[in-house]
């Protein structure tokens, strides 16, 4: 049976910022479901303490070396759907009101936080004979342990047959510190060099997982071989062209058990490619929802999102007069930058008839956009997977993307001679790009056999965590191999 160490800074049912937990809740699922020994390690936050799960205490009062003192640690377990998470308890670090930082800004002390949970965790394995064959990091938070591996636990036979994976699900966080951060992880000073960790007077702890793990991963074919551009690339794009034989994109995938339109208790009403009178339903639910009216000839496009410039929310802010003028509904569920929540609410005044909007996420109105519109737009200036437009697909909704990322690898555009293809996608991050994308999607919308045709595609489509674990298995094996 292969062992599996995952260590993440959050998961889904845990704690949850963004994508990163719903990769780390289901991915070691259906590892186990594959036969791996999958293990969860991850900071005991406050808002885990809240969920009220079963926890059993498993090590009690640990001390490490940390920065010229001892570091007290604790671990809890919580099995679930055959694999373990564990906890890292250090309630100086971790028992705080948010996980990364407050709105004025990342919490200061973010090095020395996740740099004790990366050796907690070590640490932790070591005390519970749990040898991992492979370590797998995700983003900077995890990154220290691929450092600590490779310097700090050289020389320890626990860690011999052990090899690694760090996927990078953003590269444009990297996890950067003063040098002050290698003596508290007690990893040589001369490890500040533009060849080792140092980036731009600052230590990088993302750099550390590219530069130490076995093999690299990003979260999208496209997105691997995007990062190794100089646009895309962060100012990393070197390093990971020079470990470009060593650099694999596996798209993410969907938990289909809690994102099914046929079971979803959230939306209207219940629906399937077969039946698809529900969705007419949750149409009308979600018209009713923000206060607009559409017959069934005016298209509704939907948007669940980060309102901020990387997502293309500004885009989409200037096209709104021409979007308009072409007769359809907009929706729009998210927080993000002060500046485009302002334009969007100034927007809303303007056109109150045909912008729906609200600043805030709700789960519920999430689900009821994904269900209830006809198309669903995703302007991204850069995307790593995305997993919106497979939501999307999903529920019957068709994307509308700009092509980069996992946004391109998941989207074929549809050919409606052919009836093939599944979405509509755009190259070029501008309104006019993104209108004549949509003016293609609104001509297909009008042609209702078509348009079936293309929901029920959308519907059949295979995006499902059972075949990228398997990819993930794939990967590891071959890992293991080297």
């Amino acid at each position: 049976m292969m062992k599996i160490a995952f260590l993440v800074s959050e998961g889904v049912p845990y704690a949850k910022t963004g994508g990163l937990a719903d990769v780390a809740g289901a991915l070691p699922r259906y590892l186990a479901r594959l036969g791996a020994d999958a293990r969860l390690f991850m900071p005991l936050y406050r808002e885990v303490r809240k969920k009220g799960l079963p926890l059993t205490k498993v090590l009690d009062g640990v001390l490490i070396p940390f920065g010229g003192r001892d570091l007290r640690f604790s671990l809890w377990k919580h099995e679930a759907d055959g694999f373990r998470a564990y906890f890292v308890q250090n309630d100086e670090a971790f028992d705080r009101d948010a996980l990364y930082g407050t709105p004025s800004g990342d919490y200061p002390d973010n090095g020395e936080r996740f740099g004790s949970f990366a050796m907690a965790s070590l640490e932790s394995m070591k005390r519970l004979g749990f040898a991992p064959d492979i370590l797998h990091g995700h983003d900077w938070q995890s990154a220290a342990a691929l450092a600590l591996l490779k310097h700090r636990y050289a020389a320890d036979p626990f860690f011999n047959g052990t090899r690694s994976l760090f996927t990078i699900h953003n590269l444009a966080y990297q996890g950067l510190f003063d040098k002050g951060i290698l003596a508290a992880l007690e990893l040589p000073g001369s490890l500040f060099n533009m060849n080792d960790l140092e980036f731009y007077g600052k230590v990088s702890f993302l750099k550390a997982g590219i530069l130490y793990s076995t093999a690299v991963s990003t979260v999208s074919p496209r997105y691997a071989r995007e990062i190794q551009t100089p646009e895309f690339g962060c100012g990393l794009d070197g390093l990971l062209r020079s470990r470009a034989g060593a650099l694999h994109g596996i798209l993410n995938g969907v938990d289909y058990a809690a994102w099914d339109p046929a079971t979803d208790a959230l939306i209207p009403a219940s629906f399937s490619a077969a039946d698809l009178s529900g969705k007419k339903a949750c149409r009308e639910g979600l018209l009713k929802t923000f206060g607009l009216k559409a017959g069934p000839d005016v298209p509704v496009i939907g948007m669940v999102s980060r309102l901020a410039g990387q997502k293309g929310l500004d885009i989409v802010c200037e096209a709104l007069p021409s979007l308009f003028a072409l007769g359809l509904r907009l929706v729009i569920l998210g927080t993000g930058e002060a500046r485009i929540q302002s334009d969007l609410v100034e927007a809303q005044k303007a056109y109150p008839s045909q912008l729906g909007l609200r600043i805030a996420f709700d789960d519920k109105v999430a689900r009821t956009i994904y269900a209830g519109s006809d198309l669903f737009l995703i302007p991204s200036r850069y995307e790593p997977c995305g997993l919106t437009q497979m939501y999307s697909l999903r529920y019957g909704t068709i994307p509308v993307v700009r092509a980069t990322g996992g946004l391109d690898d998941s989207i074929e555009e549809f050919d409606s001679a052919a009836r093939t293809g599944n979405g509509f996608k755009f190259g070029d991050a501008t309104p006019a790009a993104m209108l004549g994308s949509i003016r293609k999607a609104l001509d297909a919308f009008r042609d209702r056999s078509a348009w079936t045709a293309l929901v029920r595609t959308a519907m059949a489509g295979d995006f499902s965590w059972d075949k990228a674990a398997g990819e993930y298995l794939k990967l590891y094996a071959a890992i293991l191999e080297r």
